[in-house]
């Protein structure tokens, strides 16, 4: 089925990212408009994402993703950055950082194949280089020689703890790369938890970014500021041997 879209919602994409400090060009226009086509599209088969309406879309997952790159923020733009997003679901925040930052060496993970299929699917419609979509489930996936402290960066937007993401996603970088995590407004409680199995992991808390979020609220058309927490996880030291541990149990008993 092809979309096609009022004048109206692209001025809405434009602005949406606007809001942050970016300035989209038409190729990245284009990019995001047949990504959300691709991913409402795959949703009725495939369970993707709960968020379909257009602004809900480019509010909560295209500008979210991105809203680490607000105020010129170039974490992202160095040549040949290696990122792995880990538990990306229907690409997020992987492929809307891709977009915005093309000299991303991108690799997107996922326990579920059929989401893999549909992302490898996005990766060749959007003309995306230097990324590798790969099915798997974190544990796992980092016991691979190939991945393992292979990353600059890992990233998530996973609705887990920050205990247990932190055991996911920290074996994937390498010694003093970082592990960044996308958190809600009011995840205190929660960060301050996670502090002795971010040690146990050899890794520390560098800092903690509050962006604001300009939220639309397609229920009645209104917008409010959310915060979003951003948790930069620094890596001071190998991971230790015995991490992750096996399939469901960093869920289960976290560190």
């Amino acid at each position: 089925m092809e979309y096609t879209f009022e004048e109206a919602q692209v001025d809405f994409l434009r602005k949406s990212f606007n809001n942050i400090g970016i300035d989209l060009t038409d190729k990245q226009v284009n990019q995001f408009l047949k990504y959300y086509e691709m991913l409402v599209e795959t949703n009725k088969v495939v369970n993707l994402t709960r968020i379909v309406e257009f602004k809900d879309v480019v509010i909560k997952h295209f500008v979210d993703s991105c809203l680490i790159l607000k105020e010129k923020n170039d974490i992202f733009n160095k040549k040949a950055v290696s990122v792995i997003d880990v538990g990306t679901g229907g690409g997020f925040p992987g492929i809307p950082l891709k977009i915005l930052c093309p000299n991303i060496k991108l690799v997107l993970l996922d326990s579920l194949n059929k989401r893999i299929n549909f992302l490898k699917n996005v990766v060749e419609c959007l003309e995306l280089e230097n990324v590798e979509c790969i099915h798997g489930r974190a544990e796992e996936a980092a016991r691979n020689s190939n991945l393992r402290e292979s990353f600059d960066y890992s990233v998530s937007r996973a609705v887990a703890n920050l205990a247990t993401l932190s055991e996911y996603c920290t074996p994937f970088v390498k010694k003093g790369g970082c592990f960044i995590s996308y958190k809600a407004g009011n995840s205190e409680e929660e960060i301050d938890s996670s502090k002795n199995a971010i040690k146990t992991l050899n890794c520390k808390i560098e800092k903690i970014i509050e962006i604001k979020l300009e939220d639309y609220n397609s229920q009645n058309g209104n917008t409010e500021e959310v915060i979003r927490k951003f948790v930069f996880i620094k890596k001071n030291n190998n991971t230790p041997k015995a991490y992750p541990r096996k399939a469901g149990t960093p869920s289960k008993n976290p560190l």
